[in-house]
C-alpha cells in the first residue's frame, strides 16, 4: 500500500515530463528554448557517465552541508542561551530582530573580501543565512516549555543541567527540528547562488558555464540535477525527523513531519 501511494505521488512529476517533451517536440517553441527532456536525459546520462554529475553534487551538499552545520550549532545554542539567560537574550535579541528579515546574500562582497572566492566564503554565507531560522526556531521552541514544568523542577532541586537536559531541551526538540527542517533547503539556495556568482564548480557553477557558453541543453540539464539533488536533500530530512522523533506525540499520531 505504502509502494502504492509513492507510485501515485510520481504521477503529477511524470505528467509534467510528459507535457514538457510533448511541447518540445510539438515544435511550438525552439529546440534552443525548451530542448526535449530525453535530451536533457542523455546529457545527464552523460554527465553521470564521465563522474562529472557525482562530483558537482558532492561539491555543492558538502558545501551546503558544511554551513548547513555551524548554523545548526550556533543558532541552537544561541536561541536556547536567549531563553536561559538574560544576558544572552539583551545581545542577541536586537541582531536576530535585525538581521532576520535582511536578505543575507548582501553580505556575500563583504565575505568575498575578508575570505576571498573559495570555499570559506561560500559556506560561511551559508551559515550565516540558516543560522537567524534555527535561533529564532530554537528560542520560540525553549520559549514555549511550560513553565510549571520549570518551577516543579526547581523546587524538587533540580540543577539547572539537569532542567536544561531532561525537560527544555526534549520539549523544545520539535521546535528545534521545524527550524532544521526549514534551513536545509536554505543552504542549498545560498550555495547554487554563491557558486553562480564566485564560480567554483558545483552544481551551481555548472549552470553558470552552460550559461555562458549559451548550452541550453546544459542549462535545463544542471536544473532537473539541482531538483533531483534538493529532493533528496528535503527526503532525508524528513526521515531523520521521524526517526529522532519517535517518541514525540506527532510520530505516535502519523504525522509525516
Amino acid at each position: 500500500m505504502r509502494t502504492l501511494r509513492r507510485s501515485l505521488a510520481l504521477l503529477p512529476v511524470a505528467a509534467v515530463l510528459l507535457l514538457w517533451e510533448g511541447l518540445a517536440r510539438a515544435g511550438i517553441v525552439s529546440d534552443f528554448l525548451l530542448p526535449r527532456f530525453t535530451v536533457v536525459a542523455g546529457r545527464i546520462a552523460e554527465d553521470a557517465a564521465r563522474g562529472v554529475l557525482a562530483i558537482d553534487i558532492a561539491t555543492t551538499v558538502v558545501r551546503a552541508l558544511c554551513g548547513f552545520a555551524i548554523a545548526a550549532v550556533a543558532g541552537t545554542t544561541v536561541g536556547i542561551a536567549m531563553v536561559r539567560s538574560g544576558w544572552v537574550r539583551w545581545f542577541f535579541d536586537p541582531i536576530i530582530s535585525v538581521g532576520f528579515p535582511t536578505p543575507k546574500i548582501a553580505l556575500l562582497p563583504i565575505f568575498m573580501l575578508w575570505l576571498g572566492l573559495g570555499d570559506a566564503s561560500k559556506i560561511t554565507m551559508v551559515a550565516v543565512a540558516c543560522f537567524f531560522v534555527i535561533a529564532s526556531n530554537s528560542f520560540a521552541g525553549a520559549s514555549g516549555v511550560d513553565r510549571q514544568l520549570v518551577w516543579s523542577a526547581k523546587s524538587l532541586g533540580a540543577s539547572e543541567r539537569a532542567i536544561l537536559t531532561e525537560i527544555i531541551l526534549p520539549a523544545a526538540t520539535p521546535q528545534v527540528v521545524t527550524g532544521l527542517q526549514i534551513a536545509l533547503p536554505i543552504a542549498l539556495i545560498v550555495t547554487l547562488v554563491t557558486e553562480m556568482i564566485l564560480a567554483g564548480g558545483g552544481l551551481g557553477g555548472q549552470l553558470l558555464e552552460a550559461q555562458r557558453f549559451a548550452d541550453s541543453v546544459g542549462i535545463f540539464a544542471a536544473i532537473v540535477e539541482i531538483a533531483i539533488a534538493g529532493t533528496l536533500l528535503i527526503h532525508g530530512v524528513r526521515l531523520a525527523r521521524r526517526r529522532l522523533l519517535r517518541w514525540h506525540e506527532e510520530s505516535r499520531g502519523g504525522a509525516a513531519g
